[in-house]
């Protein structure tokens, strides 16, 4: 296991014209979003969109967000699971600091073959506060090339909860989302290399975006504002197929789920309230 680095410092500005932007992709009224008023929580992604310069980015276009990202030998890479701690709140308009870091990578040998686990952790503090608003951790899994998929297709399961919404990415939301927040990874953008490289059946909808998706089914549809949200990814989701959203209360607050066209569970979150 390889220890953490050195932090990456750059500081921002939680600027209203890209949060109008998140509003409009949103299909959201920009103009009610204005100077000194709370960000949304789940809006912040556009922060963590690092400087990559193009000769820095992994072959699949991964960005590393600022950071750079260790060759493996691994060519593939998807999101495993986020952390996002709201401690505070950003004021968009307001000037922020963020550090951002490689904090772990492990290495483990599989009956599937090589593969790693890589994390990387950004801290988002206010300009003269004395403690981040927002800590998020990502992790990534990076993977040897693909092999050929194949097998019956699952049957359709039926989606149960408290509180369900349909919704599709279709490849414009995918666009305005990596554009928003400065993601090159090919398996968002590019359809050939998704389905020729990767081996997949089309366009991988960001995890970023479907954490954003149950992040705002929970503050709009029921009128919660996270103070954690926490994301673990088991199956991909794909460009202009419906996704449930699923909610159920839980001890701390929501279980979030995302359900693919077939009902096979995408993503498992606990939204935390308390």
């Amino acid at each position: 296991m390889m220890a953490a680095t050195e932090s990456t410092v750059s500081a921002d500005v939680c600027a209203l014209r890209p949060v109008r932007r998140i509003a409009a992709m949103l299909d959201l009224d920009p103009d009610t979003f204005v100077d000194g008023t709370n960000l949304p929580r789940g809006w912040h992604f556009f922060l963590l969109g690092g400087a990559t310069r193009r000769s820095n980015l992994r072959a699949d276009g991964f960005p590393g967000f600022g950071v750079p990202m260790p060759d493996l030998g691994l060519p593939r890479l998807m999101l495993a699971g986020r952390r996002v701690d709201y401690l505070g709140d950003l004021k968009i308009g307001s000037a922020i600091v963020r550090r951002s870091a490689l904090a772990s990578v492990t290495r483990k040998q599989t009956a599937s073959g090589d593969m790693a686990f890589v994390t990387i952790r950004h801290d988002i503090t206010p300009l003269q506060a004395a403690t981040p608003a927002i800590v998020e951790e990502q992790t990534y899994i990076l993977l040897g090339p693909a092999k050929a998929r194949g097998g019956a297709d699952q049957a359709n399961a039926i989606v149960k909860a408290e509180h369900t919404k349909v919704v599709t990415a279709d490849d414009t939301l995918l666009f305005q989302y990596s554009a928003l927040g400065f993601n090159s990874h090919k398996i968002h953008i590019d359809r050939a290399y998704a389905r020729d490289f990767e081996g997949l059946p089309d366009l991988v909808v960001n995890g970023g975006l479907a954490t954003l998706l149950l992040t705002e089914f929970l503050r709009i549809d029921l009128g919660q504002a996270p103070m954690r949200v926490a994301t673990k990814h088991a199956a991909p989701l794909y460009a202009n197929r419906p996704m449930t959203l699923a909610a159920d209360r839980s001890a701390n607050g929501w279980r979030l789920r995302a359900h693919d066209d077939r009902g096979t569970l995408a993503v498992d979150a606990e939204g935390s309230t308390t």
